[in-house]
């Protein structure tokens, strides 16, 4: 049994009872039959875009989203993620970190980053609202408040 194929069907499954629906039911619905619905929730069926799409729009949730040619799965659970991510650094590309730190309830470390004026603009919108950032060499430590005040935001850096 494919790991994703029944991790994807575990999601589906979950949705389709949270809504009440039978496989039965569910089956109608997608135009197919009861014994498709079991293999494609016990991870044994192959599902098409088409299939996954279908699938989306019954249960009124995205199970995948296709933008910009790439895939995403949503996937749903309490597993605690940690990790390393190497990015290139760019100008941009620190600037888009440095605000989805805030999405990281723990310290974040962003490694090498340029220390440039829309960089130590960002801080100060950040640090307005709550944010620590501390500089170690050219390492930015990160670490967001236990709740984010935006009355306080620096808008004058913000603009």
């Amino acid at each position: 049994m494919n790991k994703k194929l029944a991790h994807i069907g575990k999601l589906i499954q979950k949705l389709r009872a949270e809504r009440g629906i039978t496989q039965e039911r569910f089956a109608e619905k997608l135009c197919t039959s009861q014994s498709v619905i079991a293999r494609i929730e016990n991870g044994e069926q192959n599902l098409s875009t088409v299939m996954l799409s279908k699938i989306s729009d019954t249960l009124d949730q995205d199970i995948v989203s296709v933008s910009d040619g790439a895939i995403n799965i949503q996937i749903e659970g309490g597993a605690k993620l940690s990790g390393t991510v190497k990015t290139k650094t760019s100008k941009n590309g620190a600037v888009g970190l440095l605000c989805s730190s805030l999405l990281n309830k723990n310290k974040t470390v962003l490694k090498n980053v340029p220390k440039i004026e829309e960089v130590y603009r960002i801080i100060e919108v950040l640090e307005s609202i709550g944010v620590s950032a501390k500089w170690n060499g050219n390492d930015l430590h990160i670490v967001p408040p236990k709740k984010i005040s935006l009355s306080k935001i620096n808008k004058e850096s913000a603009i």
